[in-house]
């Protein structure tokens, strides 16, 4: 029986939110359905289990990002546009890091069979990377790249890593001028 005032919507909000304040690992059915005040068994006829609603707010999380870096990125190209998504990536993982970490986990193709946000993510990626001139394989790989040093420095910075007394902000930035750097010169060899 579905429950009034119980969505599908409202439960992946309210895990996101949950996310945002105590982390992803403490998103669970069962502190999900205290938060909403019913037992955990009245939940499971919005969502699967507990995969699935991670999986949902991944998407959630995942697509929210997406509209952050396209507005961030319209009309810009090659450094200006490298600046831009990163810097929307950023103050969006910033912001949402128990979302952020939701986008991090790995999605199985099955799991996401009806959706296009992750490819909406591969496009902002690579209509970026054009701007470099790049083409496959060099899109994908300067692609992982640029997720891995982002993810890297995103991490660190979440985790209280850098305690440097150098501003955080002018080694992104700093960072972000080495990857046009190496963007401009990338190459299209395999």
């Amino acid at each position: 029986m579905v429950r009034a005032g119980i969505t599908v919507d409202g439960l992946v909000r309210a895990a996101a939110e949950m996310a945002d304040e105590t982390g992803l690992d403490h998103v669970t059915v069962s502190a999900l359905a205290r938060r909403f005040g019913v037992k955990d068994a009245s939940l499971y006829s919005h969502i699967r289990n507990l995969r699935d609603l991670r999986v949902r707010l991944a998407l959630l999380a995942s697509a929210e990002m997406n509209e952050a870096i396209g507005t961030a990125v319209a009309g810009r190209s090659g450094r200006e546009a490298l600046v831009a998504f990163a810097d929307a990536y950023r103050a969006y993982a910033l912001a949402h890091p128990g979302r952020y970490a939701a986008t991090q986990q790995r999605i199985e193709p099955d799991e996401i069979a009806d959706t296009a946000v992750l490819q909406r993510a591969v496009e902002l990626t690579h209509g970026m990377l054009h701007g470099y001139g790049l083409q496959e394989p060099g899109l994908t790989d300067a692609g992982r790249l640029l997720r891995s040093t982002f993810h890297g420095y995103i991490h660190l910075e979440l985790s209280g890593g850098f305690a440097h007394s150098r501003p955080v902000a002018a080694s992104w930035a700093r960072s972000l001028d080495a990857l046009h750097h190496v963007l401009e010169n990338w190459g299209n060899t395999a």
